[in-house]
């Protein structure tokens, strides 16, 4: 495996997706790609085709989640891969069991496919280390989302989102608005934006909000939301993860709604073909305004159903490699 990138194999190939962070665009197109045909199989009437017939996914959900859990299990049972959904809380990791003697347990019953979400940095990589040193790199991992550092399948229907609606990455101006501080989702879709080449990606939000030296990702930082919005090809939202916040970065919802909130009058500074993106859940009334969040220029739920086609592409390609 390269020392340069533990996701790839000796030949290049992705075996593990932990961060689009470093990652070639060559290999980012290949997903986007390689979803496209995916997207028409919800409209079949047999839902199925059969790549990772089977094969045994696991996934390792170490904090909450109701919607990337459930597009990870369409789309591998789509792909007819068997799937295994693991009570964390019930589990021996609730009773003092390591991370990697749950893994090496789930290695010893056949796991393929581990998909990892946990609340510290960096344990999806831990967990594809460890698969390397101890001789089982056919089991391949899925980072999910870790702690703040990246949920790169988010990332990726993103970018399968805004490539649908504007084709081509290099002639766009695309916000990022709102809690970037905290969001894995933001640093993912950044990575991904000027891996693929787009000119200008603004970050906008209250001084409380940014990372320090968030400029070092390649963006221009804003503060004033309007002047953020003026003239972009793609706008997207940002939820308020008040779960990570410590202390008052805040001073109200409603404060923040008003400055930073996503309004049909704040939206027309865009341009007028400009679409809106939220990875959910929303806060409406916080981030965005219901009329925007079900206006003709949304396209929040299109994003979902592109997350199952772009999930099913990246769990193809791993299990290949």
């Amino acid at each position: 495996m390269s020392t340069r990138n533990p996701q790839l194999n000796r030949n290049g190939e992705l075996t593990h997706l932990l961060t689009l962070e470093g990652l070639p665009p060559a290999i980012i197109t290949h997903i986007l790609d390689t979803a496209e045909p995916f997207v028409s199989i919800a409209e079949r009437e047999v839902k199925k085709v059969p790549l990772l017939r089977g094969k045994a996914m696991f996934n390792l959900f170490f904090e909450n989640s109701t919607r990337t859990r459930t597009t990870f299990e369409i789309a591998a049972k789509r792909l007819s891969a068997d799937v295994i959904n693991l009570n964390i809380g019930a589990s021996s990791t609730a009773k003092g069991e390591t991370l990697l003697d749950t893994v090496d347990n789930l290695c010893a019953m056949n796991a393929d496919l581990f998909v990892v979400r946990h609340s510290q940095s960096g344990a999806p990589h831990l967990i594809a280390s460890h698969l390397t040193t101890t001789g089982r790199e056919h089991v391949h991992v899925v980072n999910v989302g870790d702690g703040r550092h990246a949920h790169p399948t988010q990332g990726l229907l993103d970018l399968y989102t805004i490539r649908h609606y504007k084709q081509d990455f290099r002639a766009l101006t695309v916000a990022v608005v709102g809690d970037i501080l905290h969001s894995r989702v933001a640093r993912s879709l950044i990575q991904g934006l000027t891996t693929m080449g787009v000119p200008e990606v603004r970050v906008v939000g209250p001084r409380t909000l940014l990372p320090t030296a968030v400029e070092s990702l390649g963006v221009r930082v804003m503060n004033d939301m309007r002047e953020g919005l003026r003239g972009v090809d793609v706008v997207v939202m940002l939820r308020l993860q008040n779960e990570r916040m410590k202390g008052a970065l805040l001073p109200s919802a409603g404060e923040y709604f008003k400055h930073y909130g996503l309004t049909s009058e704040k939206l027309a500074l865009a341009k007028p073909d400009a679409i809106v993106m939220h990875p959910g859940p929303m806060n409406r009334g916080v981030e965005i305004d219901s009329p925007v969040a079900d206006g003709a220029r949304s396209v929040i739920l299109p994003q979902v159903t592109f997350g199952i086609a772009v999930r099913m592409a990246v769990l193809s390609i791993v299990s290949a490699a």
